[in-house]
C-alpha cells in the first residue's frame, strides 16, 4: 500500500514537472500571476467608486498588476507600460494629497484652479490601466474560444 502511494506520488511529481517544463498555462507561477492581475484590476475598479479615498486602493491595485505582470511571462513592453501607468497614478495621487494638504484648489483656498493640472496623471494612469486590462480580458476570451 505504501509502495503504491509512493509510486503515485512520484508519478504526480513527474507529471507536474513535465507540465511546467512544457509551459503548462496553469502552473503555480502563472496562477499566481493571473491572481495578482485579477485582484489588482478589481482593486482599481473598486477604488474608483471614491477617487479621493480610494486612491490608495487604486495605487495598491496597480502595484499588484505590476507584480503579476513581472511574475508572469509578460513581454518587456507590457512591463514598461504597467510601470509607467503605476508611476502616473502615484504622481497624480501625491499631487492630490499635497494640494489637499495646502487647502485644496479654487474657491476660498486662494489657489488657482490651474493647479489641478498636477492631478491629471492620476486619472490618465487609471484610464490607461483599465483600458489595458480590458484589452487583455478580450484577448484572453478570444484565445479560449479559438482553442475550444
Amino acid at each position: 500500500m505504501q509502495l503504491a502511494a509512493q509510486v503515485a506520488s512520484q508519478s504526480c511529481k513527474c507529471l507536474n514537472k513535465d507540465r511546467q517544463e512544457q509551459g503548462d498555462p496553469m502552473n503555480a507561477r502563472s496562477l499566481s500571476s493571473h491572481s495578482l492581475v485579477i485582484v489588482g484590476g478589481l482593486a482599481m475598479l473598486l477604488g474608483a467608486l471614491d477617487p479621493l479615498e480610494g486612491s490608495v486602493v487604486i495605487l495598491a491595485g496597480s502595484v499588484f498588476v505590476v507584480l503579476g505582470t513581472f511574475l508572469g511571462q509578460a513581454g518587456r513592453q507590457l512591463r514598461s507600460y504597467w510601470i509607467a501607468t503605476t508611476v502616473l497614478i502615484a504622481v497624480g495621487i501625491a499631487a492630490m494629497f499635497a494640494l489637499s494638504a495646502f487647502g485644496g484648489i479654487g474657491g476660498k483656498s486662494g489657489h488657482s484652479i490651474c493647479w489641478g493640472v498636477l492631478v491629471l496623471p492620476y486619472p490618465i494612469g487609471w484610464i490607461m490601466g483599465i483600458v489595458n486590462l480590458l484589452i487583455r480580458l478580450v484577448g484572453s476570451v478570444r484565445r479560449r474560444h479559438a482553442a475550444a
